[in-house]
């Protein structure tokens, strides 16, 4: 059952505040900053791989569905795996698969490349499940600071991951060594990892004692999966479309386009790292999620009703709708009295939560093929946004799963 807690996260940390140093707090920062280029480094490059490759429309396709799938069922699968080799040597696992699966997918054809794709993205999953369980039990004072922390270098991992890549493709000669460049960071953050985990006493396996219990009938559980779903689920369609929309309706150009869909990487920088730190010290996160879910849902009513009035100020709004993102990930370590619990919690959100998610850019196209038409997809949205900021008001309350 739910209880009303406190939000200073002082419940059953015991002897792991001291592991909370610089040095881990560098590891979770470089874990972070590795756990998107993986997938942002591919779009640039993508007509150039194909080629390549010789592959169809179709694999080009499925190479970008992969990770979002993988991330749905590795993250179910990463409690389980932090059970039985704990925490730290999980994370340290999921990072020599991540560069693994970056350096395997170069190597040779189109099948390779999916397959890499599939380790790299399990690496991805079995970290991004794991790491609010790092922040909750390493940082119990700070989870609102850390875990800003670590939403703005995944964030600035992905920038990076899409700004340098093509200049990495034209220095290095070619796609194959632009892509496993992004290996070398990988490997860099699986050794100060390995060696900040051991000195803050990760590694032995979760307890027994609360190995059976489970979250799939607990009702706050499944509020905050639905919030991560749909909040995933809008971003991924904003990341697919917003380029198309802005310039069907938007009256932009293709160059234009892009940067405004840059400026909403840029946004959620700063806002990660002051929002969840602020809203980690009040009793409830509920007013921080509203709040930003109003803004998205300002920018959607304005792409919706005036797209070609102010395209930046539709973005901008946007983008401070889409950084409840952050918000998200707070709540999966303030809702969770022990580190078990918050695995079990952060791998059902995650990968129930990715699994809706990953309909919505399909859903959205289809919508636009049918109709012909913004409106209906963006009525969609819309939609999907309300019910969002309704079960993010609910799972922002100061309760416990």
């Amino acid at each position: 059952m739910s209880v009303e807690c406190r939000q200073d996260g002082a419940h059953g940390t015991g002897g792991r505040v001291a592991a909370g140093g610089a040095l881990f707090s560098v590891a979770v920062a470089l874990t972070a900053l590795n756990l998107r280029p993986a997938v942002t480094s591919v779009g640039p490059l993508l007509d150039e791989t194909r080629a390549s490759l010789g592959a169809s429309e179709t694999w080009a396709g499925l190479l970008t569905t992969v990770p979002v799938l993988c991330f749905a069922v590795a993250g179910l699968i990463a409690p389980l795996l932090a059970r039985r080799a704990g925490v730290g040597a999980a994370v340290s696992i999921a990072l020599a698969l991540l560069a693994g699966g970056l350096v395997l997918r170069v190597l040779d054809g189109s099948l390779l490349m999916i397959g890499g794709t599939l380790v790299a993205a399990a690496g991805i999953a079995f970290a991004g499940v794991l790491i609010p369980v790092v922040v909750k039990e390493s940082f119990p004072a700070r989870i609102g600071l850390m875990t800003g922390v670590y939403t703005a270098a995944l964030q600035l991992g992905a920038t990076l991951g899409s700004a340098l890549t093509p200049p990495l493709d034209t220095a290095l000669g070619g796609w194959r060594p632009a892509l496993a460049t992004w290996a070398v960071p990988a490997v860099l953050a699986l050794v100060v990892w390995t060696v900040a985990a051991r000195g803050a006493g990760f590694g032995a396996a979760a307890q027994a004692d609360r190995q059976g219990r489970s979250l799939l009938r607990n009702r706050l559980a499944w509020i905050i999966t639905v919030f991560f779903g749909l909040q995933a689920l809008l971003a991924f369609v904003v990341i697919g479309w917003l380029p198309r929309v802005l310039m069907d309706v938007g009256g932009v150009s293709r160059g234009e386009a892009g940067l405004l869909l840059g400026l909403l990487a840029l946004l959620a920088l700063p806002i990660s790292l002051v929002v969840p730190a602020l809203a980690a010290r009040s009793g409830s996160q509920s007013g921080w999620i509203v709040g930003l879910g109003g803004c998205g849902l300002a920018g959607l009513l304005g792409l919706l009703l005036a797209p070609s009035f102010s395209p930046l100020l539709w973005t901008v709004l946007l983008g401070l709708g889409m950084s409840v993102f952050s918000l998200a990930l707070t709540t999966i370590a303030l809702r969770a009295r022990t580190g078990q619990d918050t695995a079990k919690l952060s791998g059902m959100a995650q990968g129930f939560g990715y699994l809706l998610a990953a309909a919505g850019p399909f859903l959205f196209g289809l919508l636009h093929d049918v109709t012909g038409g913004w409106t209906v997809p963006f009525l969609m949205l819309i939609g999907v946004l309300v019910v969002q900021i309704g079960v993010g008001a609910l799972a922002g309350r100061p309760r416990y799963v």
